[in-house]
């Protein structure tokens, strides 16, 4: 009996083991100025609440998310970034590499909007920059005390490249929170993927035969 217990147990680990291992895994970042709310809205995402007592982020914070998109498990490994100046020439370090970029404005701040700019430009000189971006404007509870103005925000958009559309946020409320990493990890999934064509699964555009059943890609 014990043995057959052992067994269950060995093979019931070896099955996470192996939904592990063929997880599709992103690393991302979430990039702004201090104050537009990326740590909250990490936290809002990671935990479902929101604290309104969450103190800026000295250096990097850190969290894993799974997200499931076109019934495909994704583990989006999250970089939060310090908006602060004396931190930014450690951001090169993180950035590259990442599957994905998020960027965020405050829209009550005109700055943070402005500060993109530099923002996307060590994003985009890095070695192996991000193949996806997205905007997010954040604070969109306080619409009535909004200074950003939504052209200047679609001209960034444009420059740039952003993927998808603009998307409003709220850590305070929630209104949005699930839904941006989900557009963030489909985009990143539908630039950073190819389809098997023989057993159908997503694997990392990377390789040259697929990872689950070997075929190989011409």
């Amino acid at each position: 009996m014990e043995a057959k217990i052992s067994f269950r147990k060995l093979f019931h680990s070896y099955n996470i083991w192996r939904r592990l291992f063929r997880l599709i895994k992103f690393k991302v970042v979430i990039a702004g100025d201090k104050n537009v709310g990326k740590t909250s809205l990490l936290r809002r995402y990671a935990t479902g609440k929101f604290d309104k007592s969450t103190l800026s982020t000295i250096g990097v914070d850190f969290e894993t998310k799974k997200v499931v998109v076109n019934d495909t498990d994704v583990l989006l490994n999250i970089w939060d970034f310090a908006g602060e100046k004396k931190f930014r020439l450690l951001f090169p370090s993180y950035v590259s590499g990442a599957s994905g970029a998020m960027l965020l404005y405050d829209i009550t701040n005109k700055e943070s909007l402005t500060d993109l700019h530099q923002w996307i430009k060590i994003i985009e000189n890095v070695n192996n920059p991000p193949r996806t971006k997205l905007l997010i404007e954040h604070k969109i509870d306080l619409e009535d005390q909004r200074k950003v103005n939504r052209e200047d925000a679609r001209d960034i958009f444009e420059k740039y490249n952003f993927k998808g559309e603009i998307i409003g946020a709220s850590a305070k409320t929630g209104e949005n929170v699930e839904d941006v990493f989900i557009e963030l990890g489909k985009t990143i999934l539908e630039n950073s993927l190819v389809k098997c064509p023989n057993c159908g699964k997503h694997y990392p555009i990377e390789l040259k035969f697929c990872q689950y059943c070997g075929t190989k890609r011409f």
